[in-house]
């Protein structure tokens, strides 16, 4: 039994207790590797909150709580916030705790130049360090990549802005649902323009961010092995801007060998038919064919093998370009039968399908519970904290939830005692509203 992170053996003789010693902690990736996080919202946090599932020791520095407001913005963008022991919201919004577990928290007060001697004291101790301030603004504090390069060479420095440290936007804040439509997301997301409902759409979630927090991470460990090759440390320069220019993927290809700017198509595909969502008698339900052998598998089972030998239809390439004339053909004898009918005979014949889940159809799906996608942990506030958990299935290092998302400042003391503040300089730091 484990129990407020003490392991208990439970039905040993008393003298058999005493000899029992915990069982080693479970390698980690990571293990070993110090972070300091200066970031905020979500690219950034995602990010570190990577490293730290990979077992690097991150430390979140966050603004001291001044007038009842401080700390990580998306602290306070809710509801819906956690349910405390009483049933009332707590101050944690679930923005903030889906993208901060396994991390420490330090209120540190960056404008005063206490704070920022403090700063370059955790940056002598640490191999990595991040910050999404705009363009210039860190180098205001001293604490930019060319000044703490200067004095630790093998420090590894990451920024991520909306549009880069160079180039004429270097300056301009950087949004997510703005970057979607300057970076063309929203050209080819949505309705077809000439069909109800159609126009620009942005993604679900914050897709920009996200992106190039996954990318701003495997740079990081890719100049971390570098590090280790040479000492050498090194700028990484993110841009979400680059990013969403970059998963454009094939619709990005698809411009730059045609010269053609590729249109919303809706929930059909530019490059595969059908691979769309079609209607049910009751429903609908996702259509993914990938390949000419599949397509007769479908028509088969549709009842309908001659158009699988229809010359307009034989191979992909020409059933995307007969898409206006096979997708209502296809729509109808669709809309014919259940939806679980078409996915039932679709699975069994190994063609691609898929329901449209909510969420909680999304949670609670044999496959989902079976991956242990979700993990629940204990909260200094709540005994109901349940996160998504991390998709990294490592073998001999697995994902370990160590922290859950901290408290504004929880770990300051603690943290800076670890790394050599002694208990006068910490009063000090207080009384002058340091930390």
């Amino acid at each position: 039994m484990i129990r407020h992170g003490h392991i208990i053996v439970v039905g040993l003789p008393h003298n058999d207790r005493m000899t029992q010693t915990p069982p080693p902690p479970l390698p980690q990736s990571l293990a070993g590797v110090r972070v300091l996080d200066l970031s905020r919202v979500l690219a950034g946090p995602w990010c570190t909150q990577t490293l730290a599932d990979l077992g690097a020791d991150v430390l979140k520095i966050e603004r001291p709580l001044r007038d009842g407001a401080g700390g990580d913005d998306t602290r306070g963008w809710g509801p819906p916030f956690l349910k405390g022991r009483g049933g009332d919201d707590t101050a944690e919004a679930a923005y903030f705790l889906g993208t901060n577990r396994n991390k420490r928290s330090i209120t540190v007060d960056i404008a005063h130049p206490d704070g920022q001697a403090l700063i370059r004291r955790l940056v002598a101790q640490c191999d990595v360090f991040i910050e999404n301030f705009k363009v210039g603004d860190m180098a205001r504090y001293g604490l930019d990549a060319a000044s703490l390069r200067a004095a630790h060479p093998g420090l590894v420095y990451c920024s991520i802005t909306g549009f880069g440290q160079t180039g004429p936007y270097r300056e301009r804040a950087g949004y997510d649902y703005a970057i979607q439509g300057i970076g063309g997301l929203m050209s080819v997301t949505g309705e077809r323009d000439d069909l109800p409902g159609g126009g620009p759409q942005k993604v679900g979630v914050a897709v920009a961010d996200l992106f190039t927090g996954m990318y701003a991470t495997v740079a990081i460990l890719a100049a971390l092995r570098h590090r280790e090759a040479t000492g050498e440390g090194q700028h990484v320069d993110m841009a979400l801007l680059d990013t969403q220019v970059a998963m454009l993927a094939n619709l990005g290809a698809n411009y730059l060998t045609t010269g053609v700017p590729p249109g919303r198509v809706g929930n059909a595909h530019q490059n595969i038919v059908p691979y769309q969502v079609f209607e049910t008698s009751d429903g609908h339900l996702i259509l993914a064919v990938g390949n000419d052998g599949q397509f007769a598998k479908f028509c088969g089972i549709a009842g309908c093998p001659e158009l699988a030998a229809d010359p307009r239809f034989i191979r992909n390439a020409d059933r995307v370009r007969h898409r206006d004339t096979l997708v209502p053909l296809l729509a109808g004898l669709i809309k014919a039968r259940a939806k679980q009918d078409w996915l039932t005979a679709l699975e069994a014949a190994k063609v691609p399908c898929g329901a449209i889940n909510n969420l909680e159809e999304v949670f609670a799906d044999p496959h989902v519970v079976a991956r242990e996608m979700t993990v629940p942990m204990a909260h200094p506030r709540s005994d109901t904290l349940r996160l998504v958990a991390s998709p990294m299935k490592l073998s001999g290092t697995p994902v370990q939830y160590r922290r859950p998302p901290p408290l504004l400042g929880e770990h300051t003391d603690e943290v800076l005692r670890e790394r050599g503040w002694t208990p006068q300089e910490l009063a000090a730091l207080h009384q002058r509203g340091v930390i």
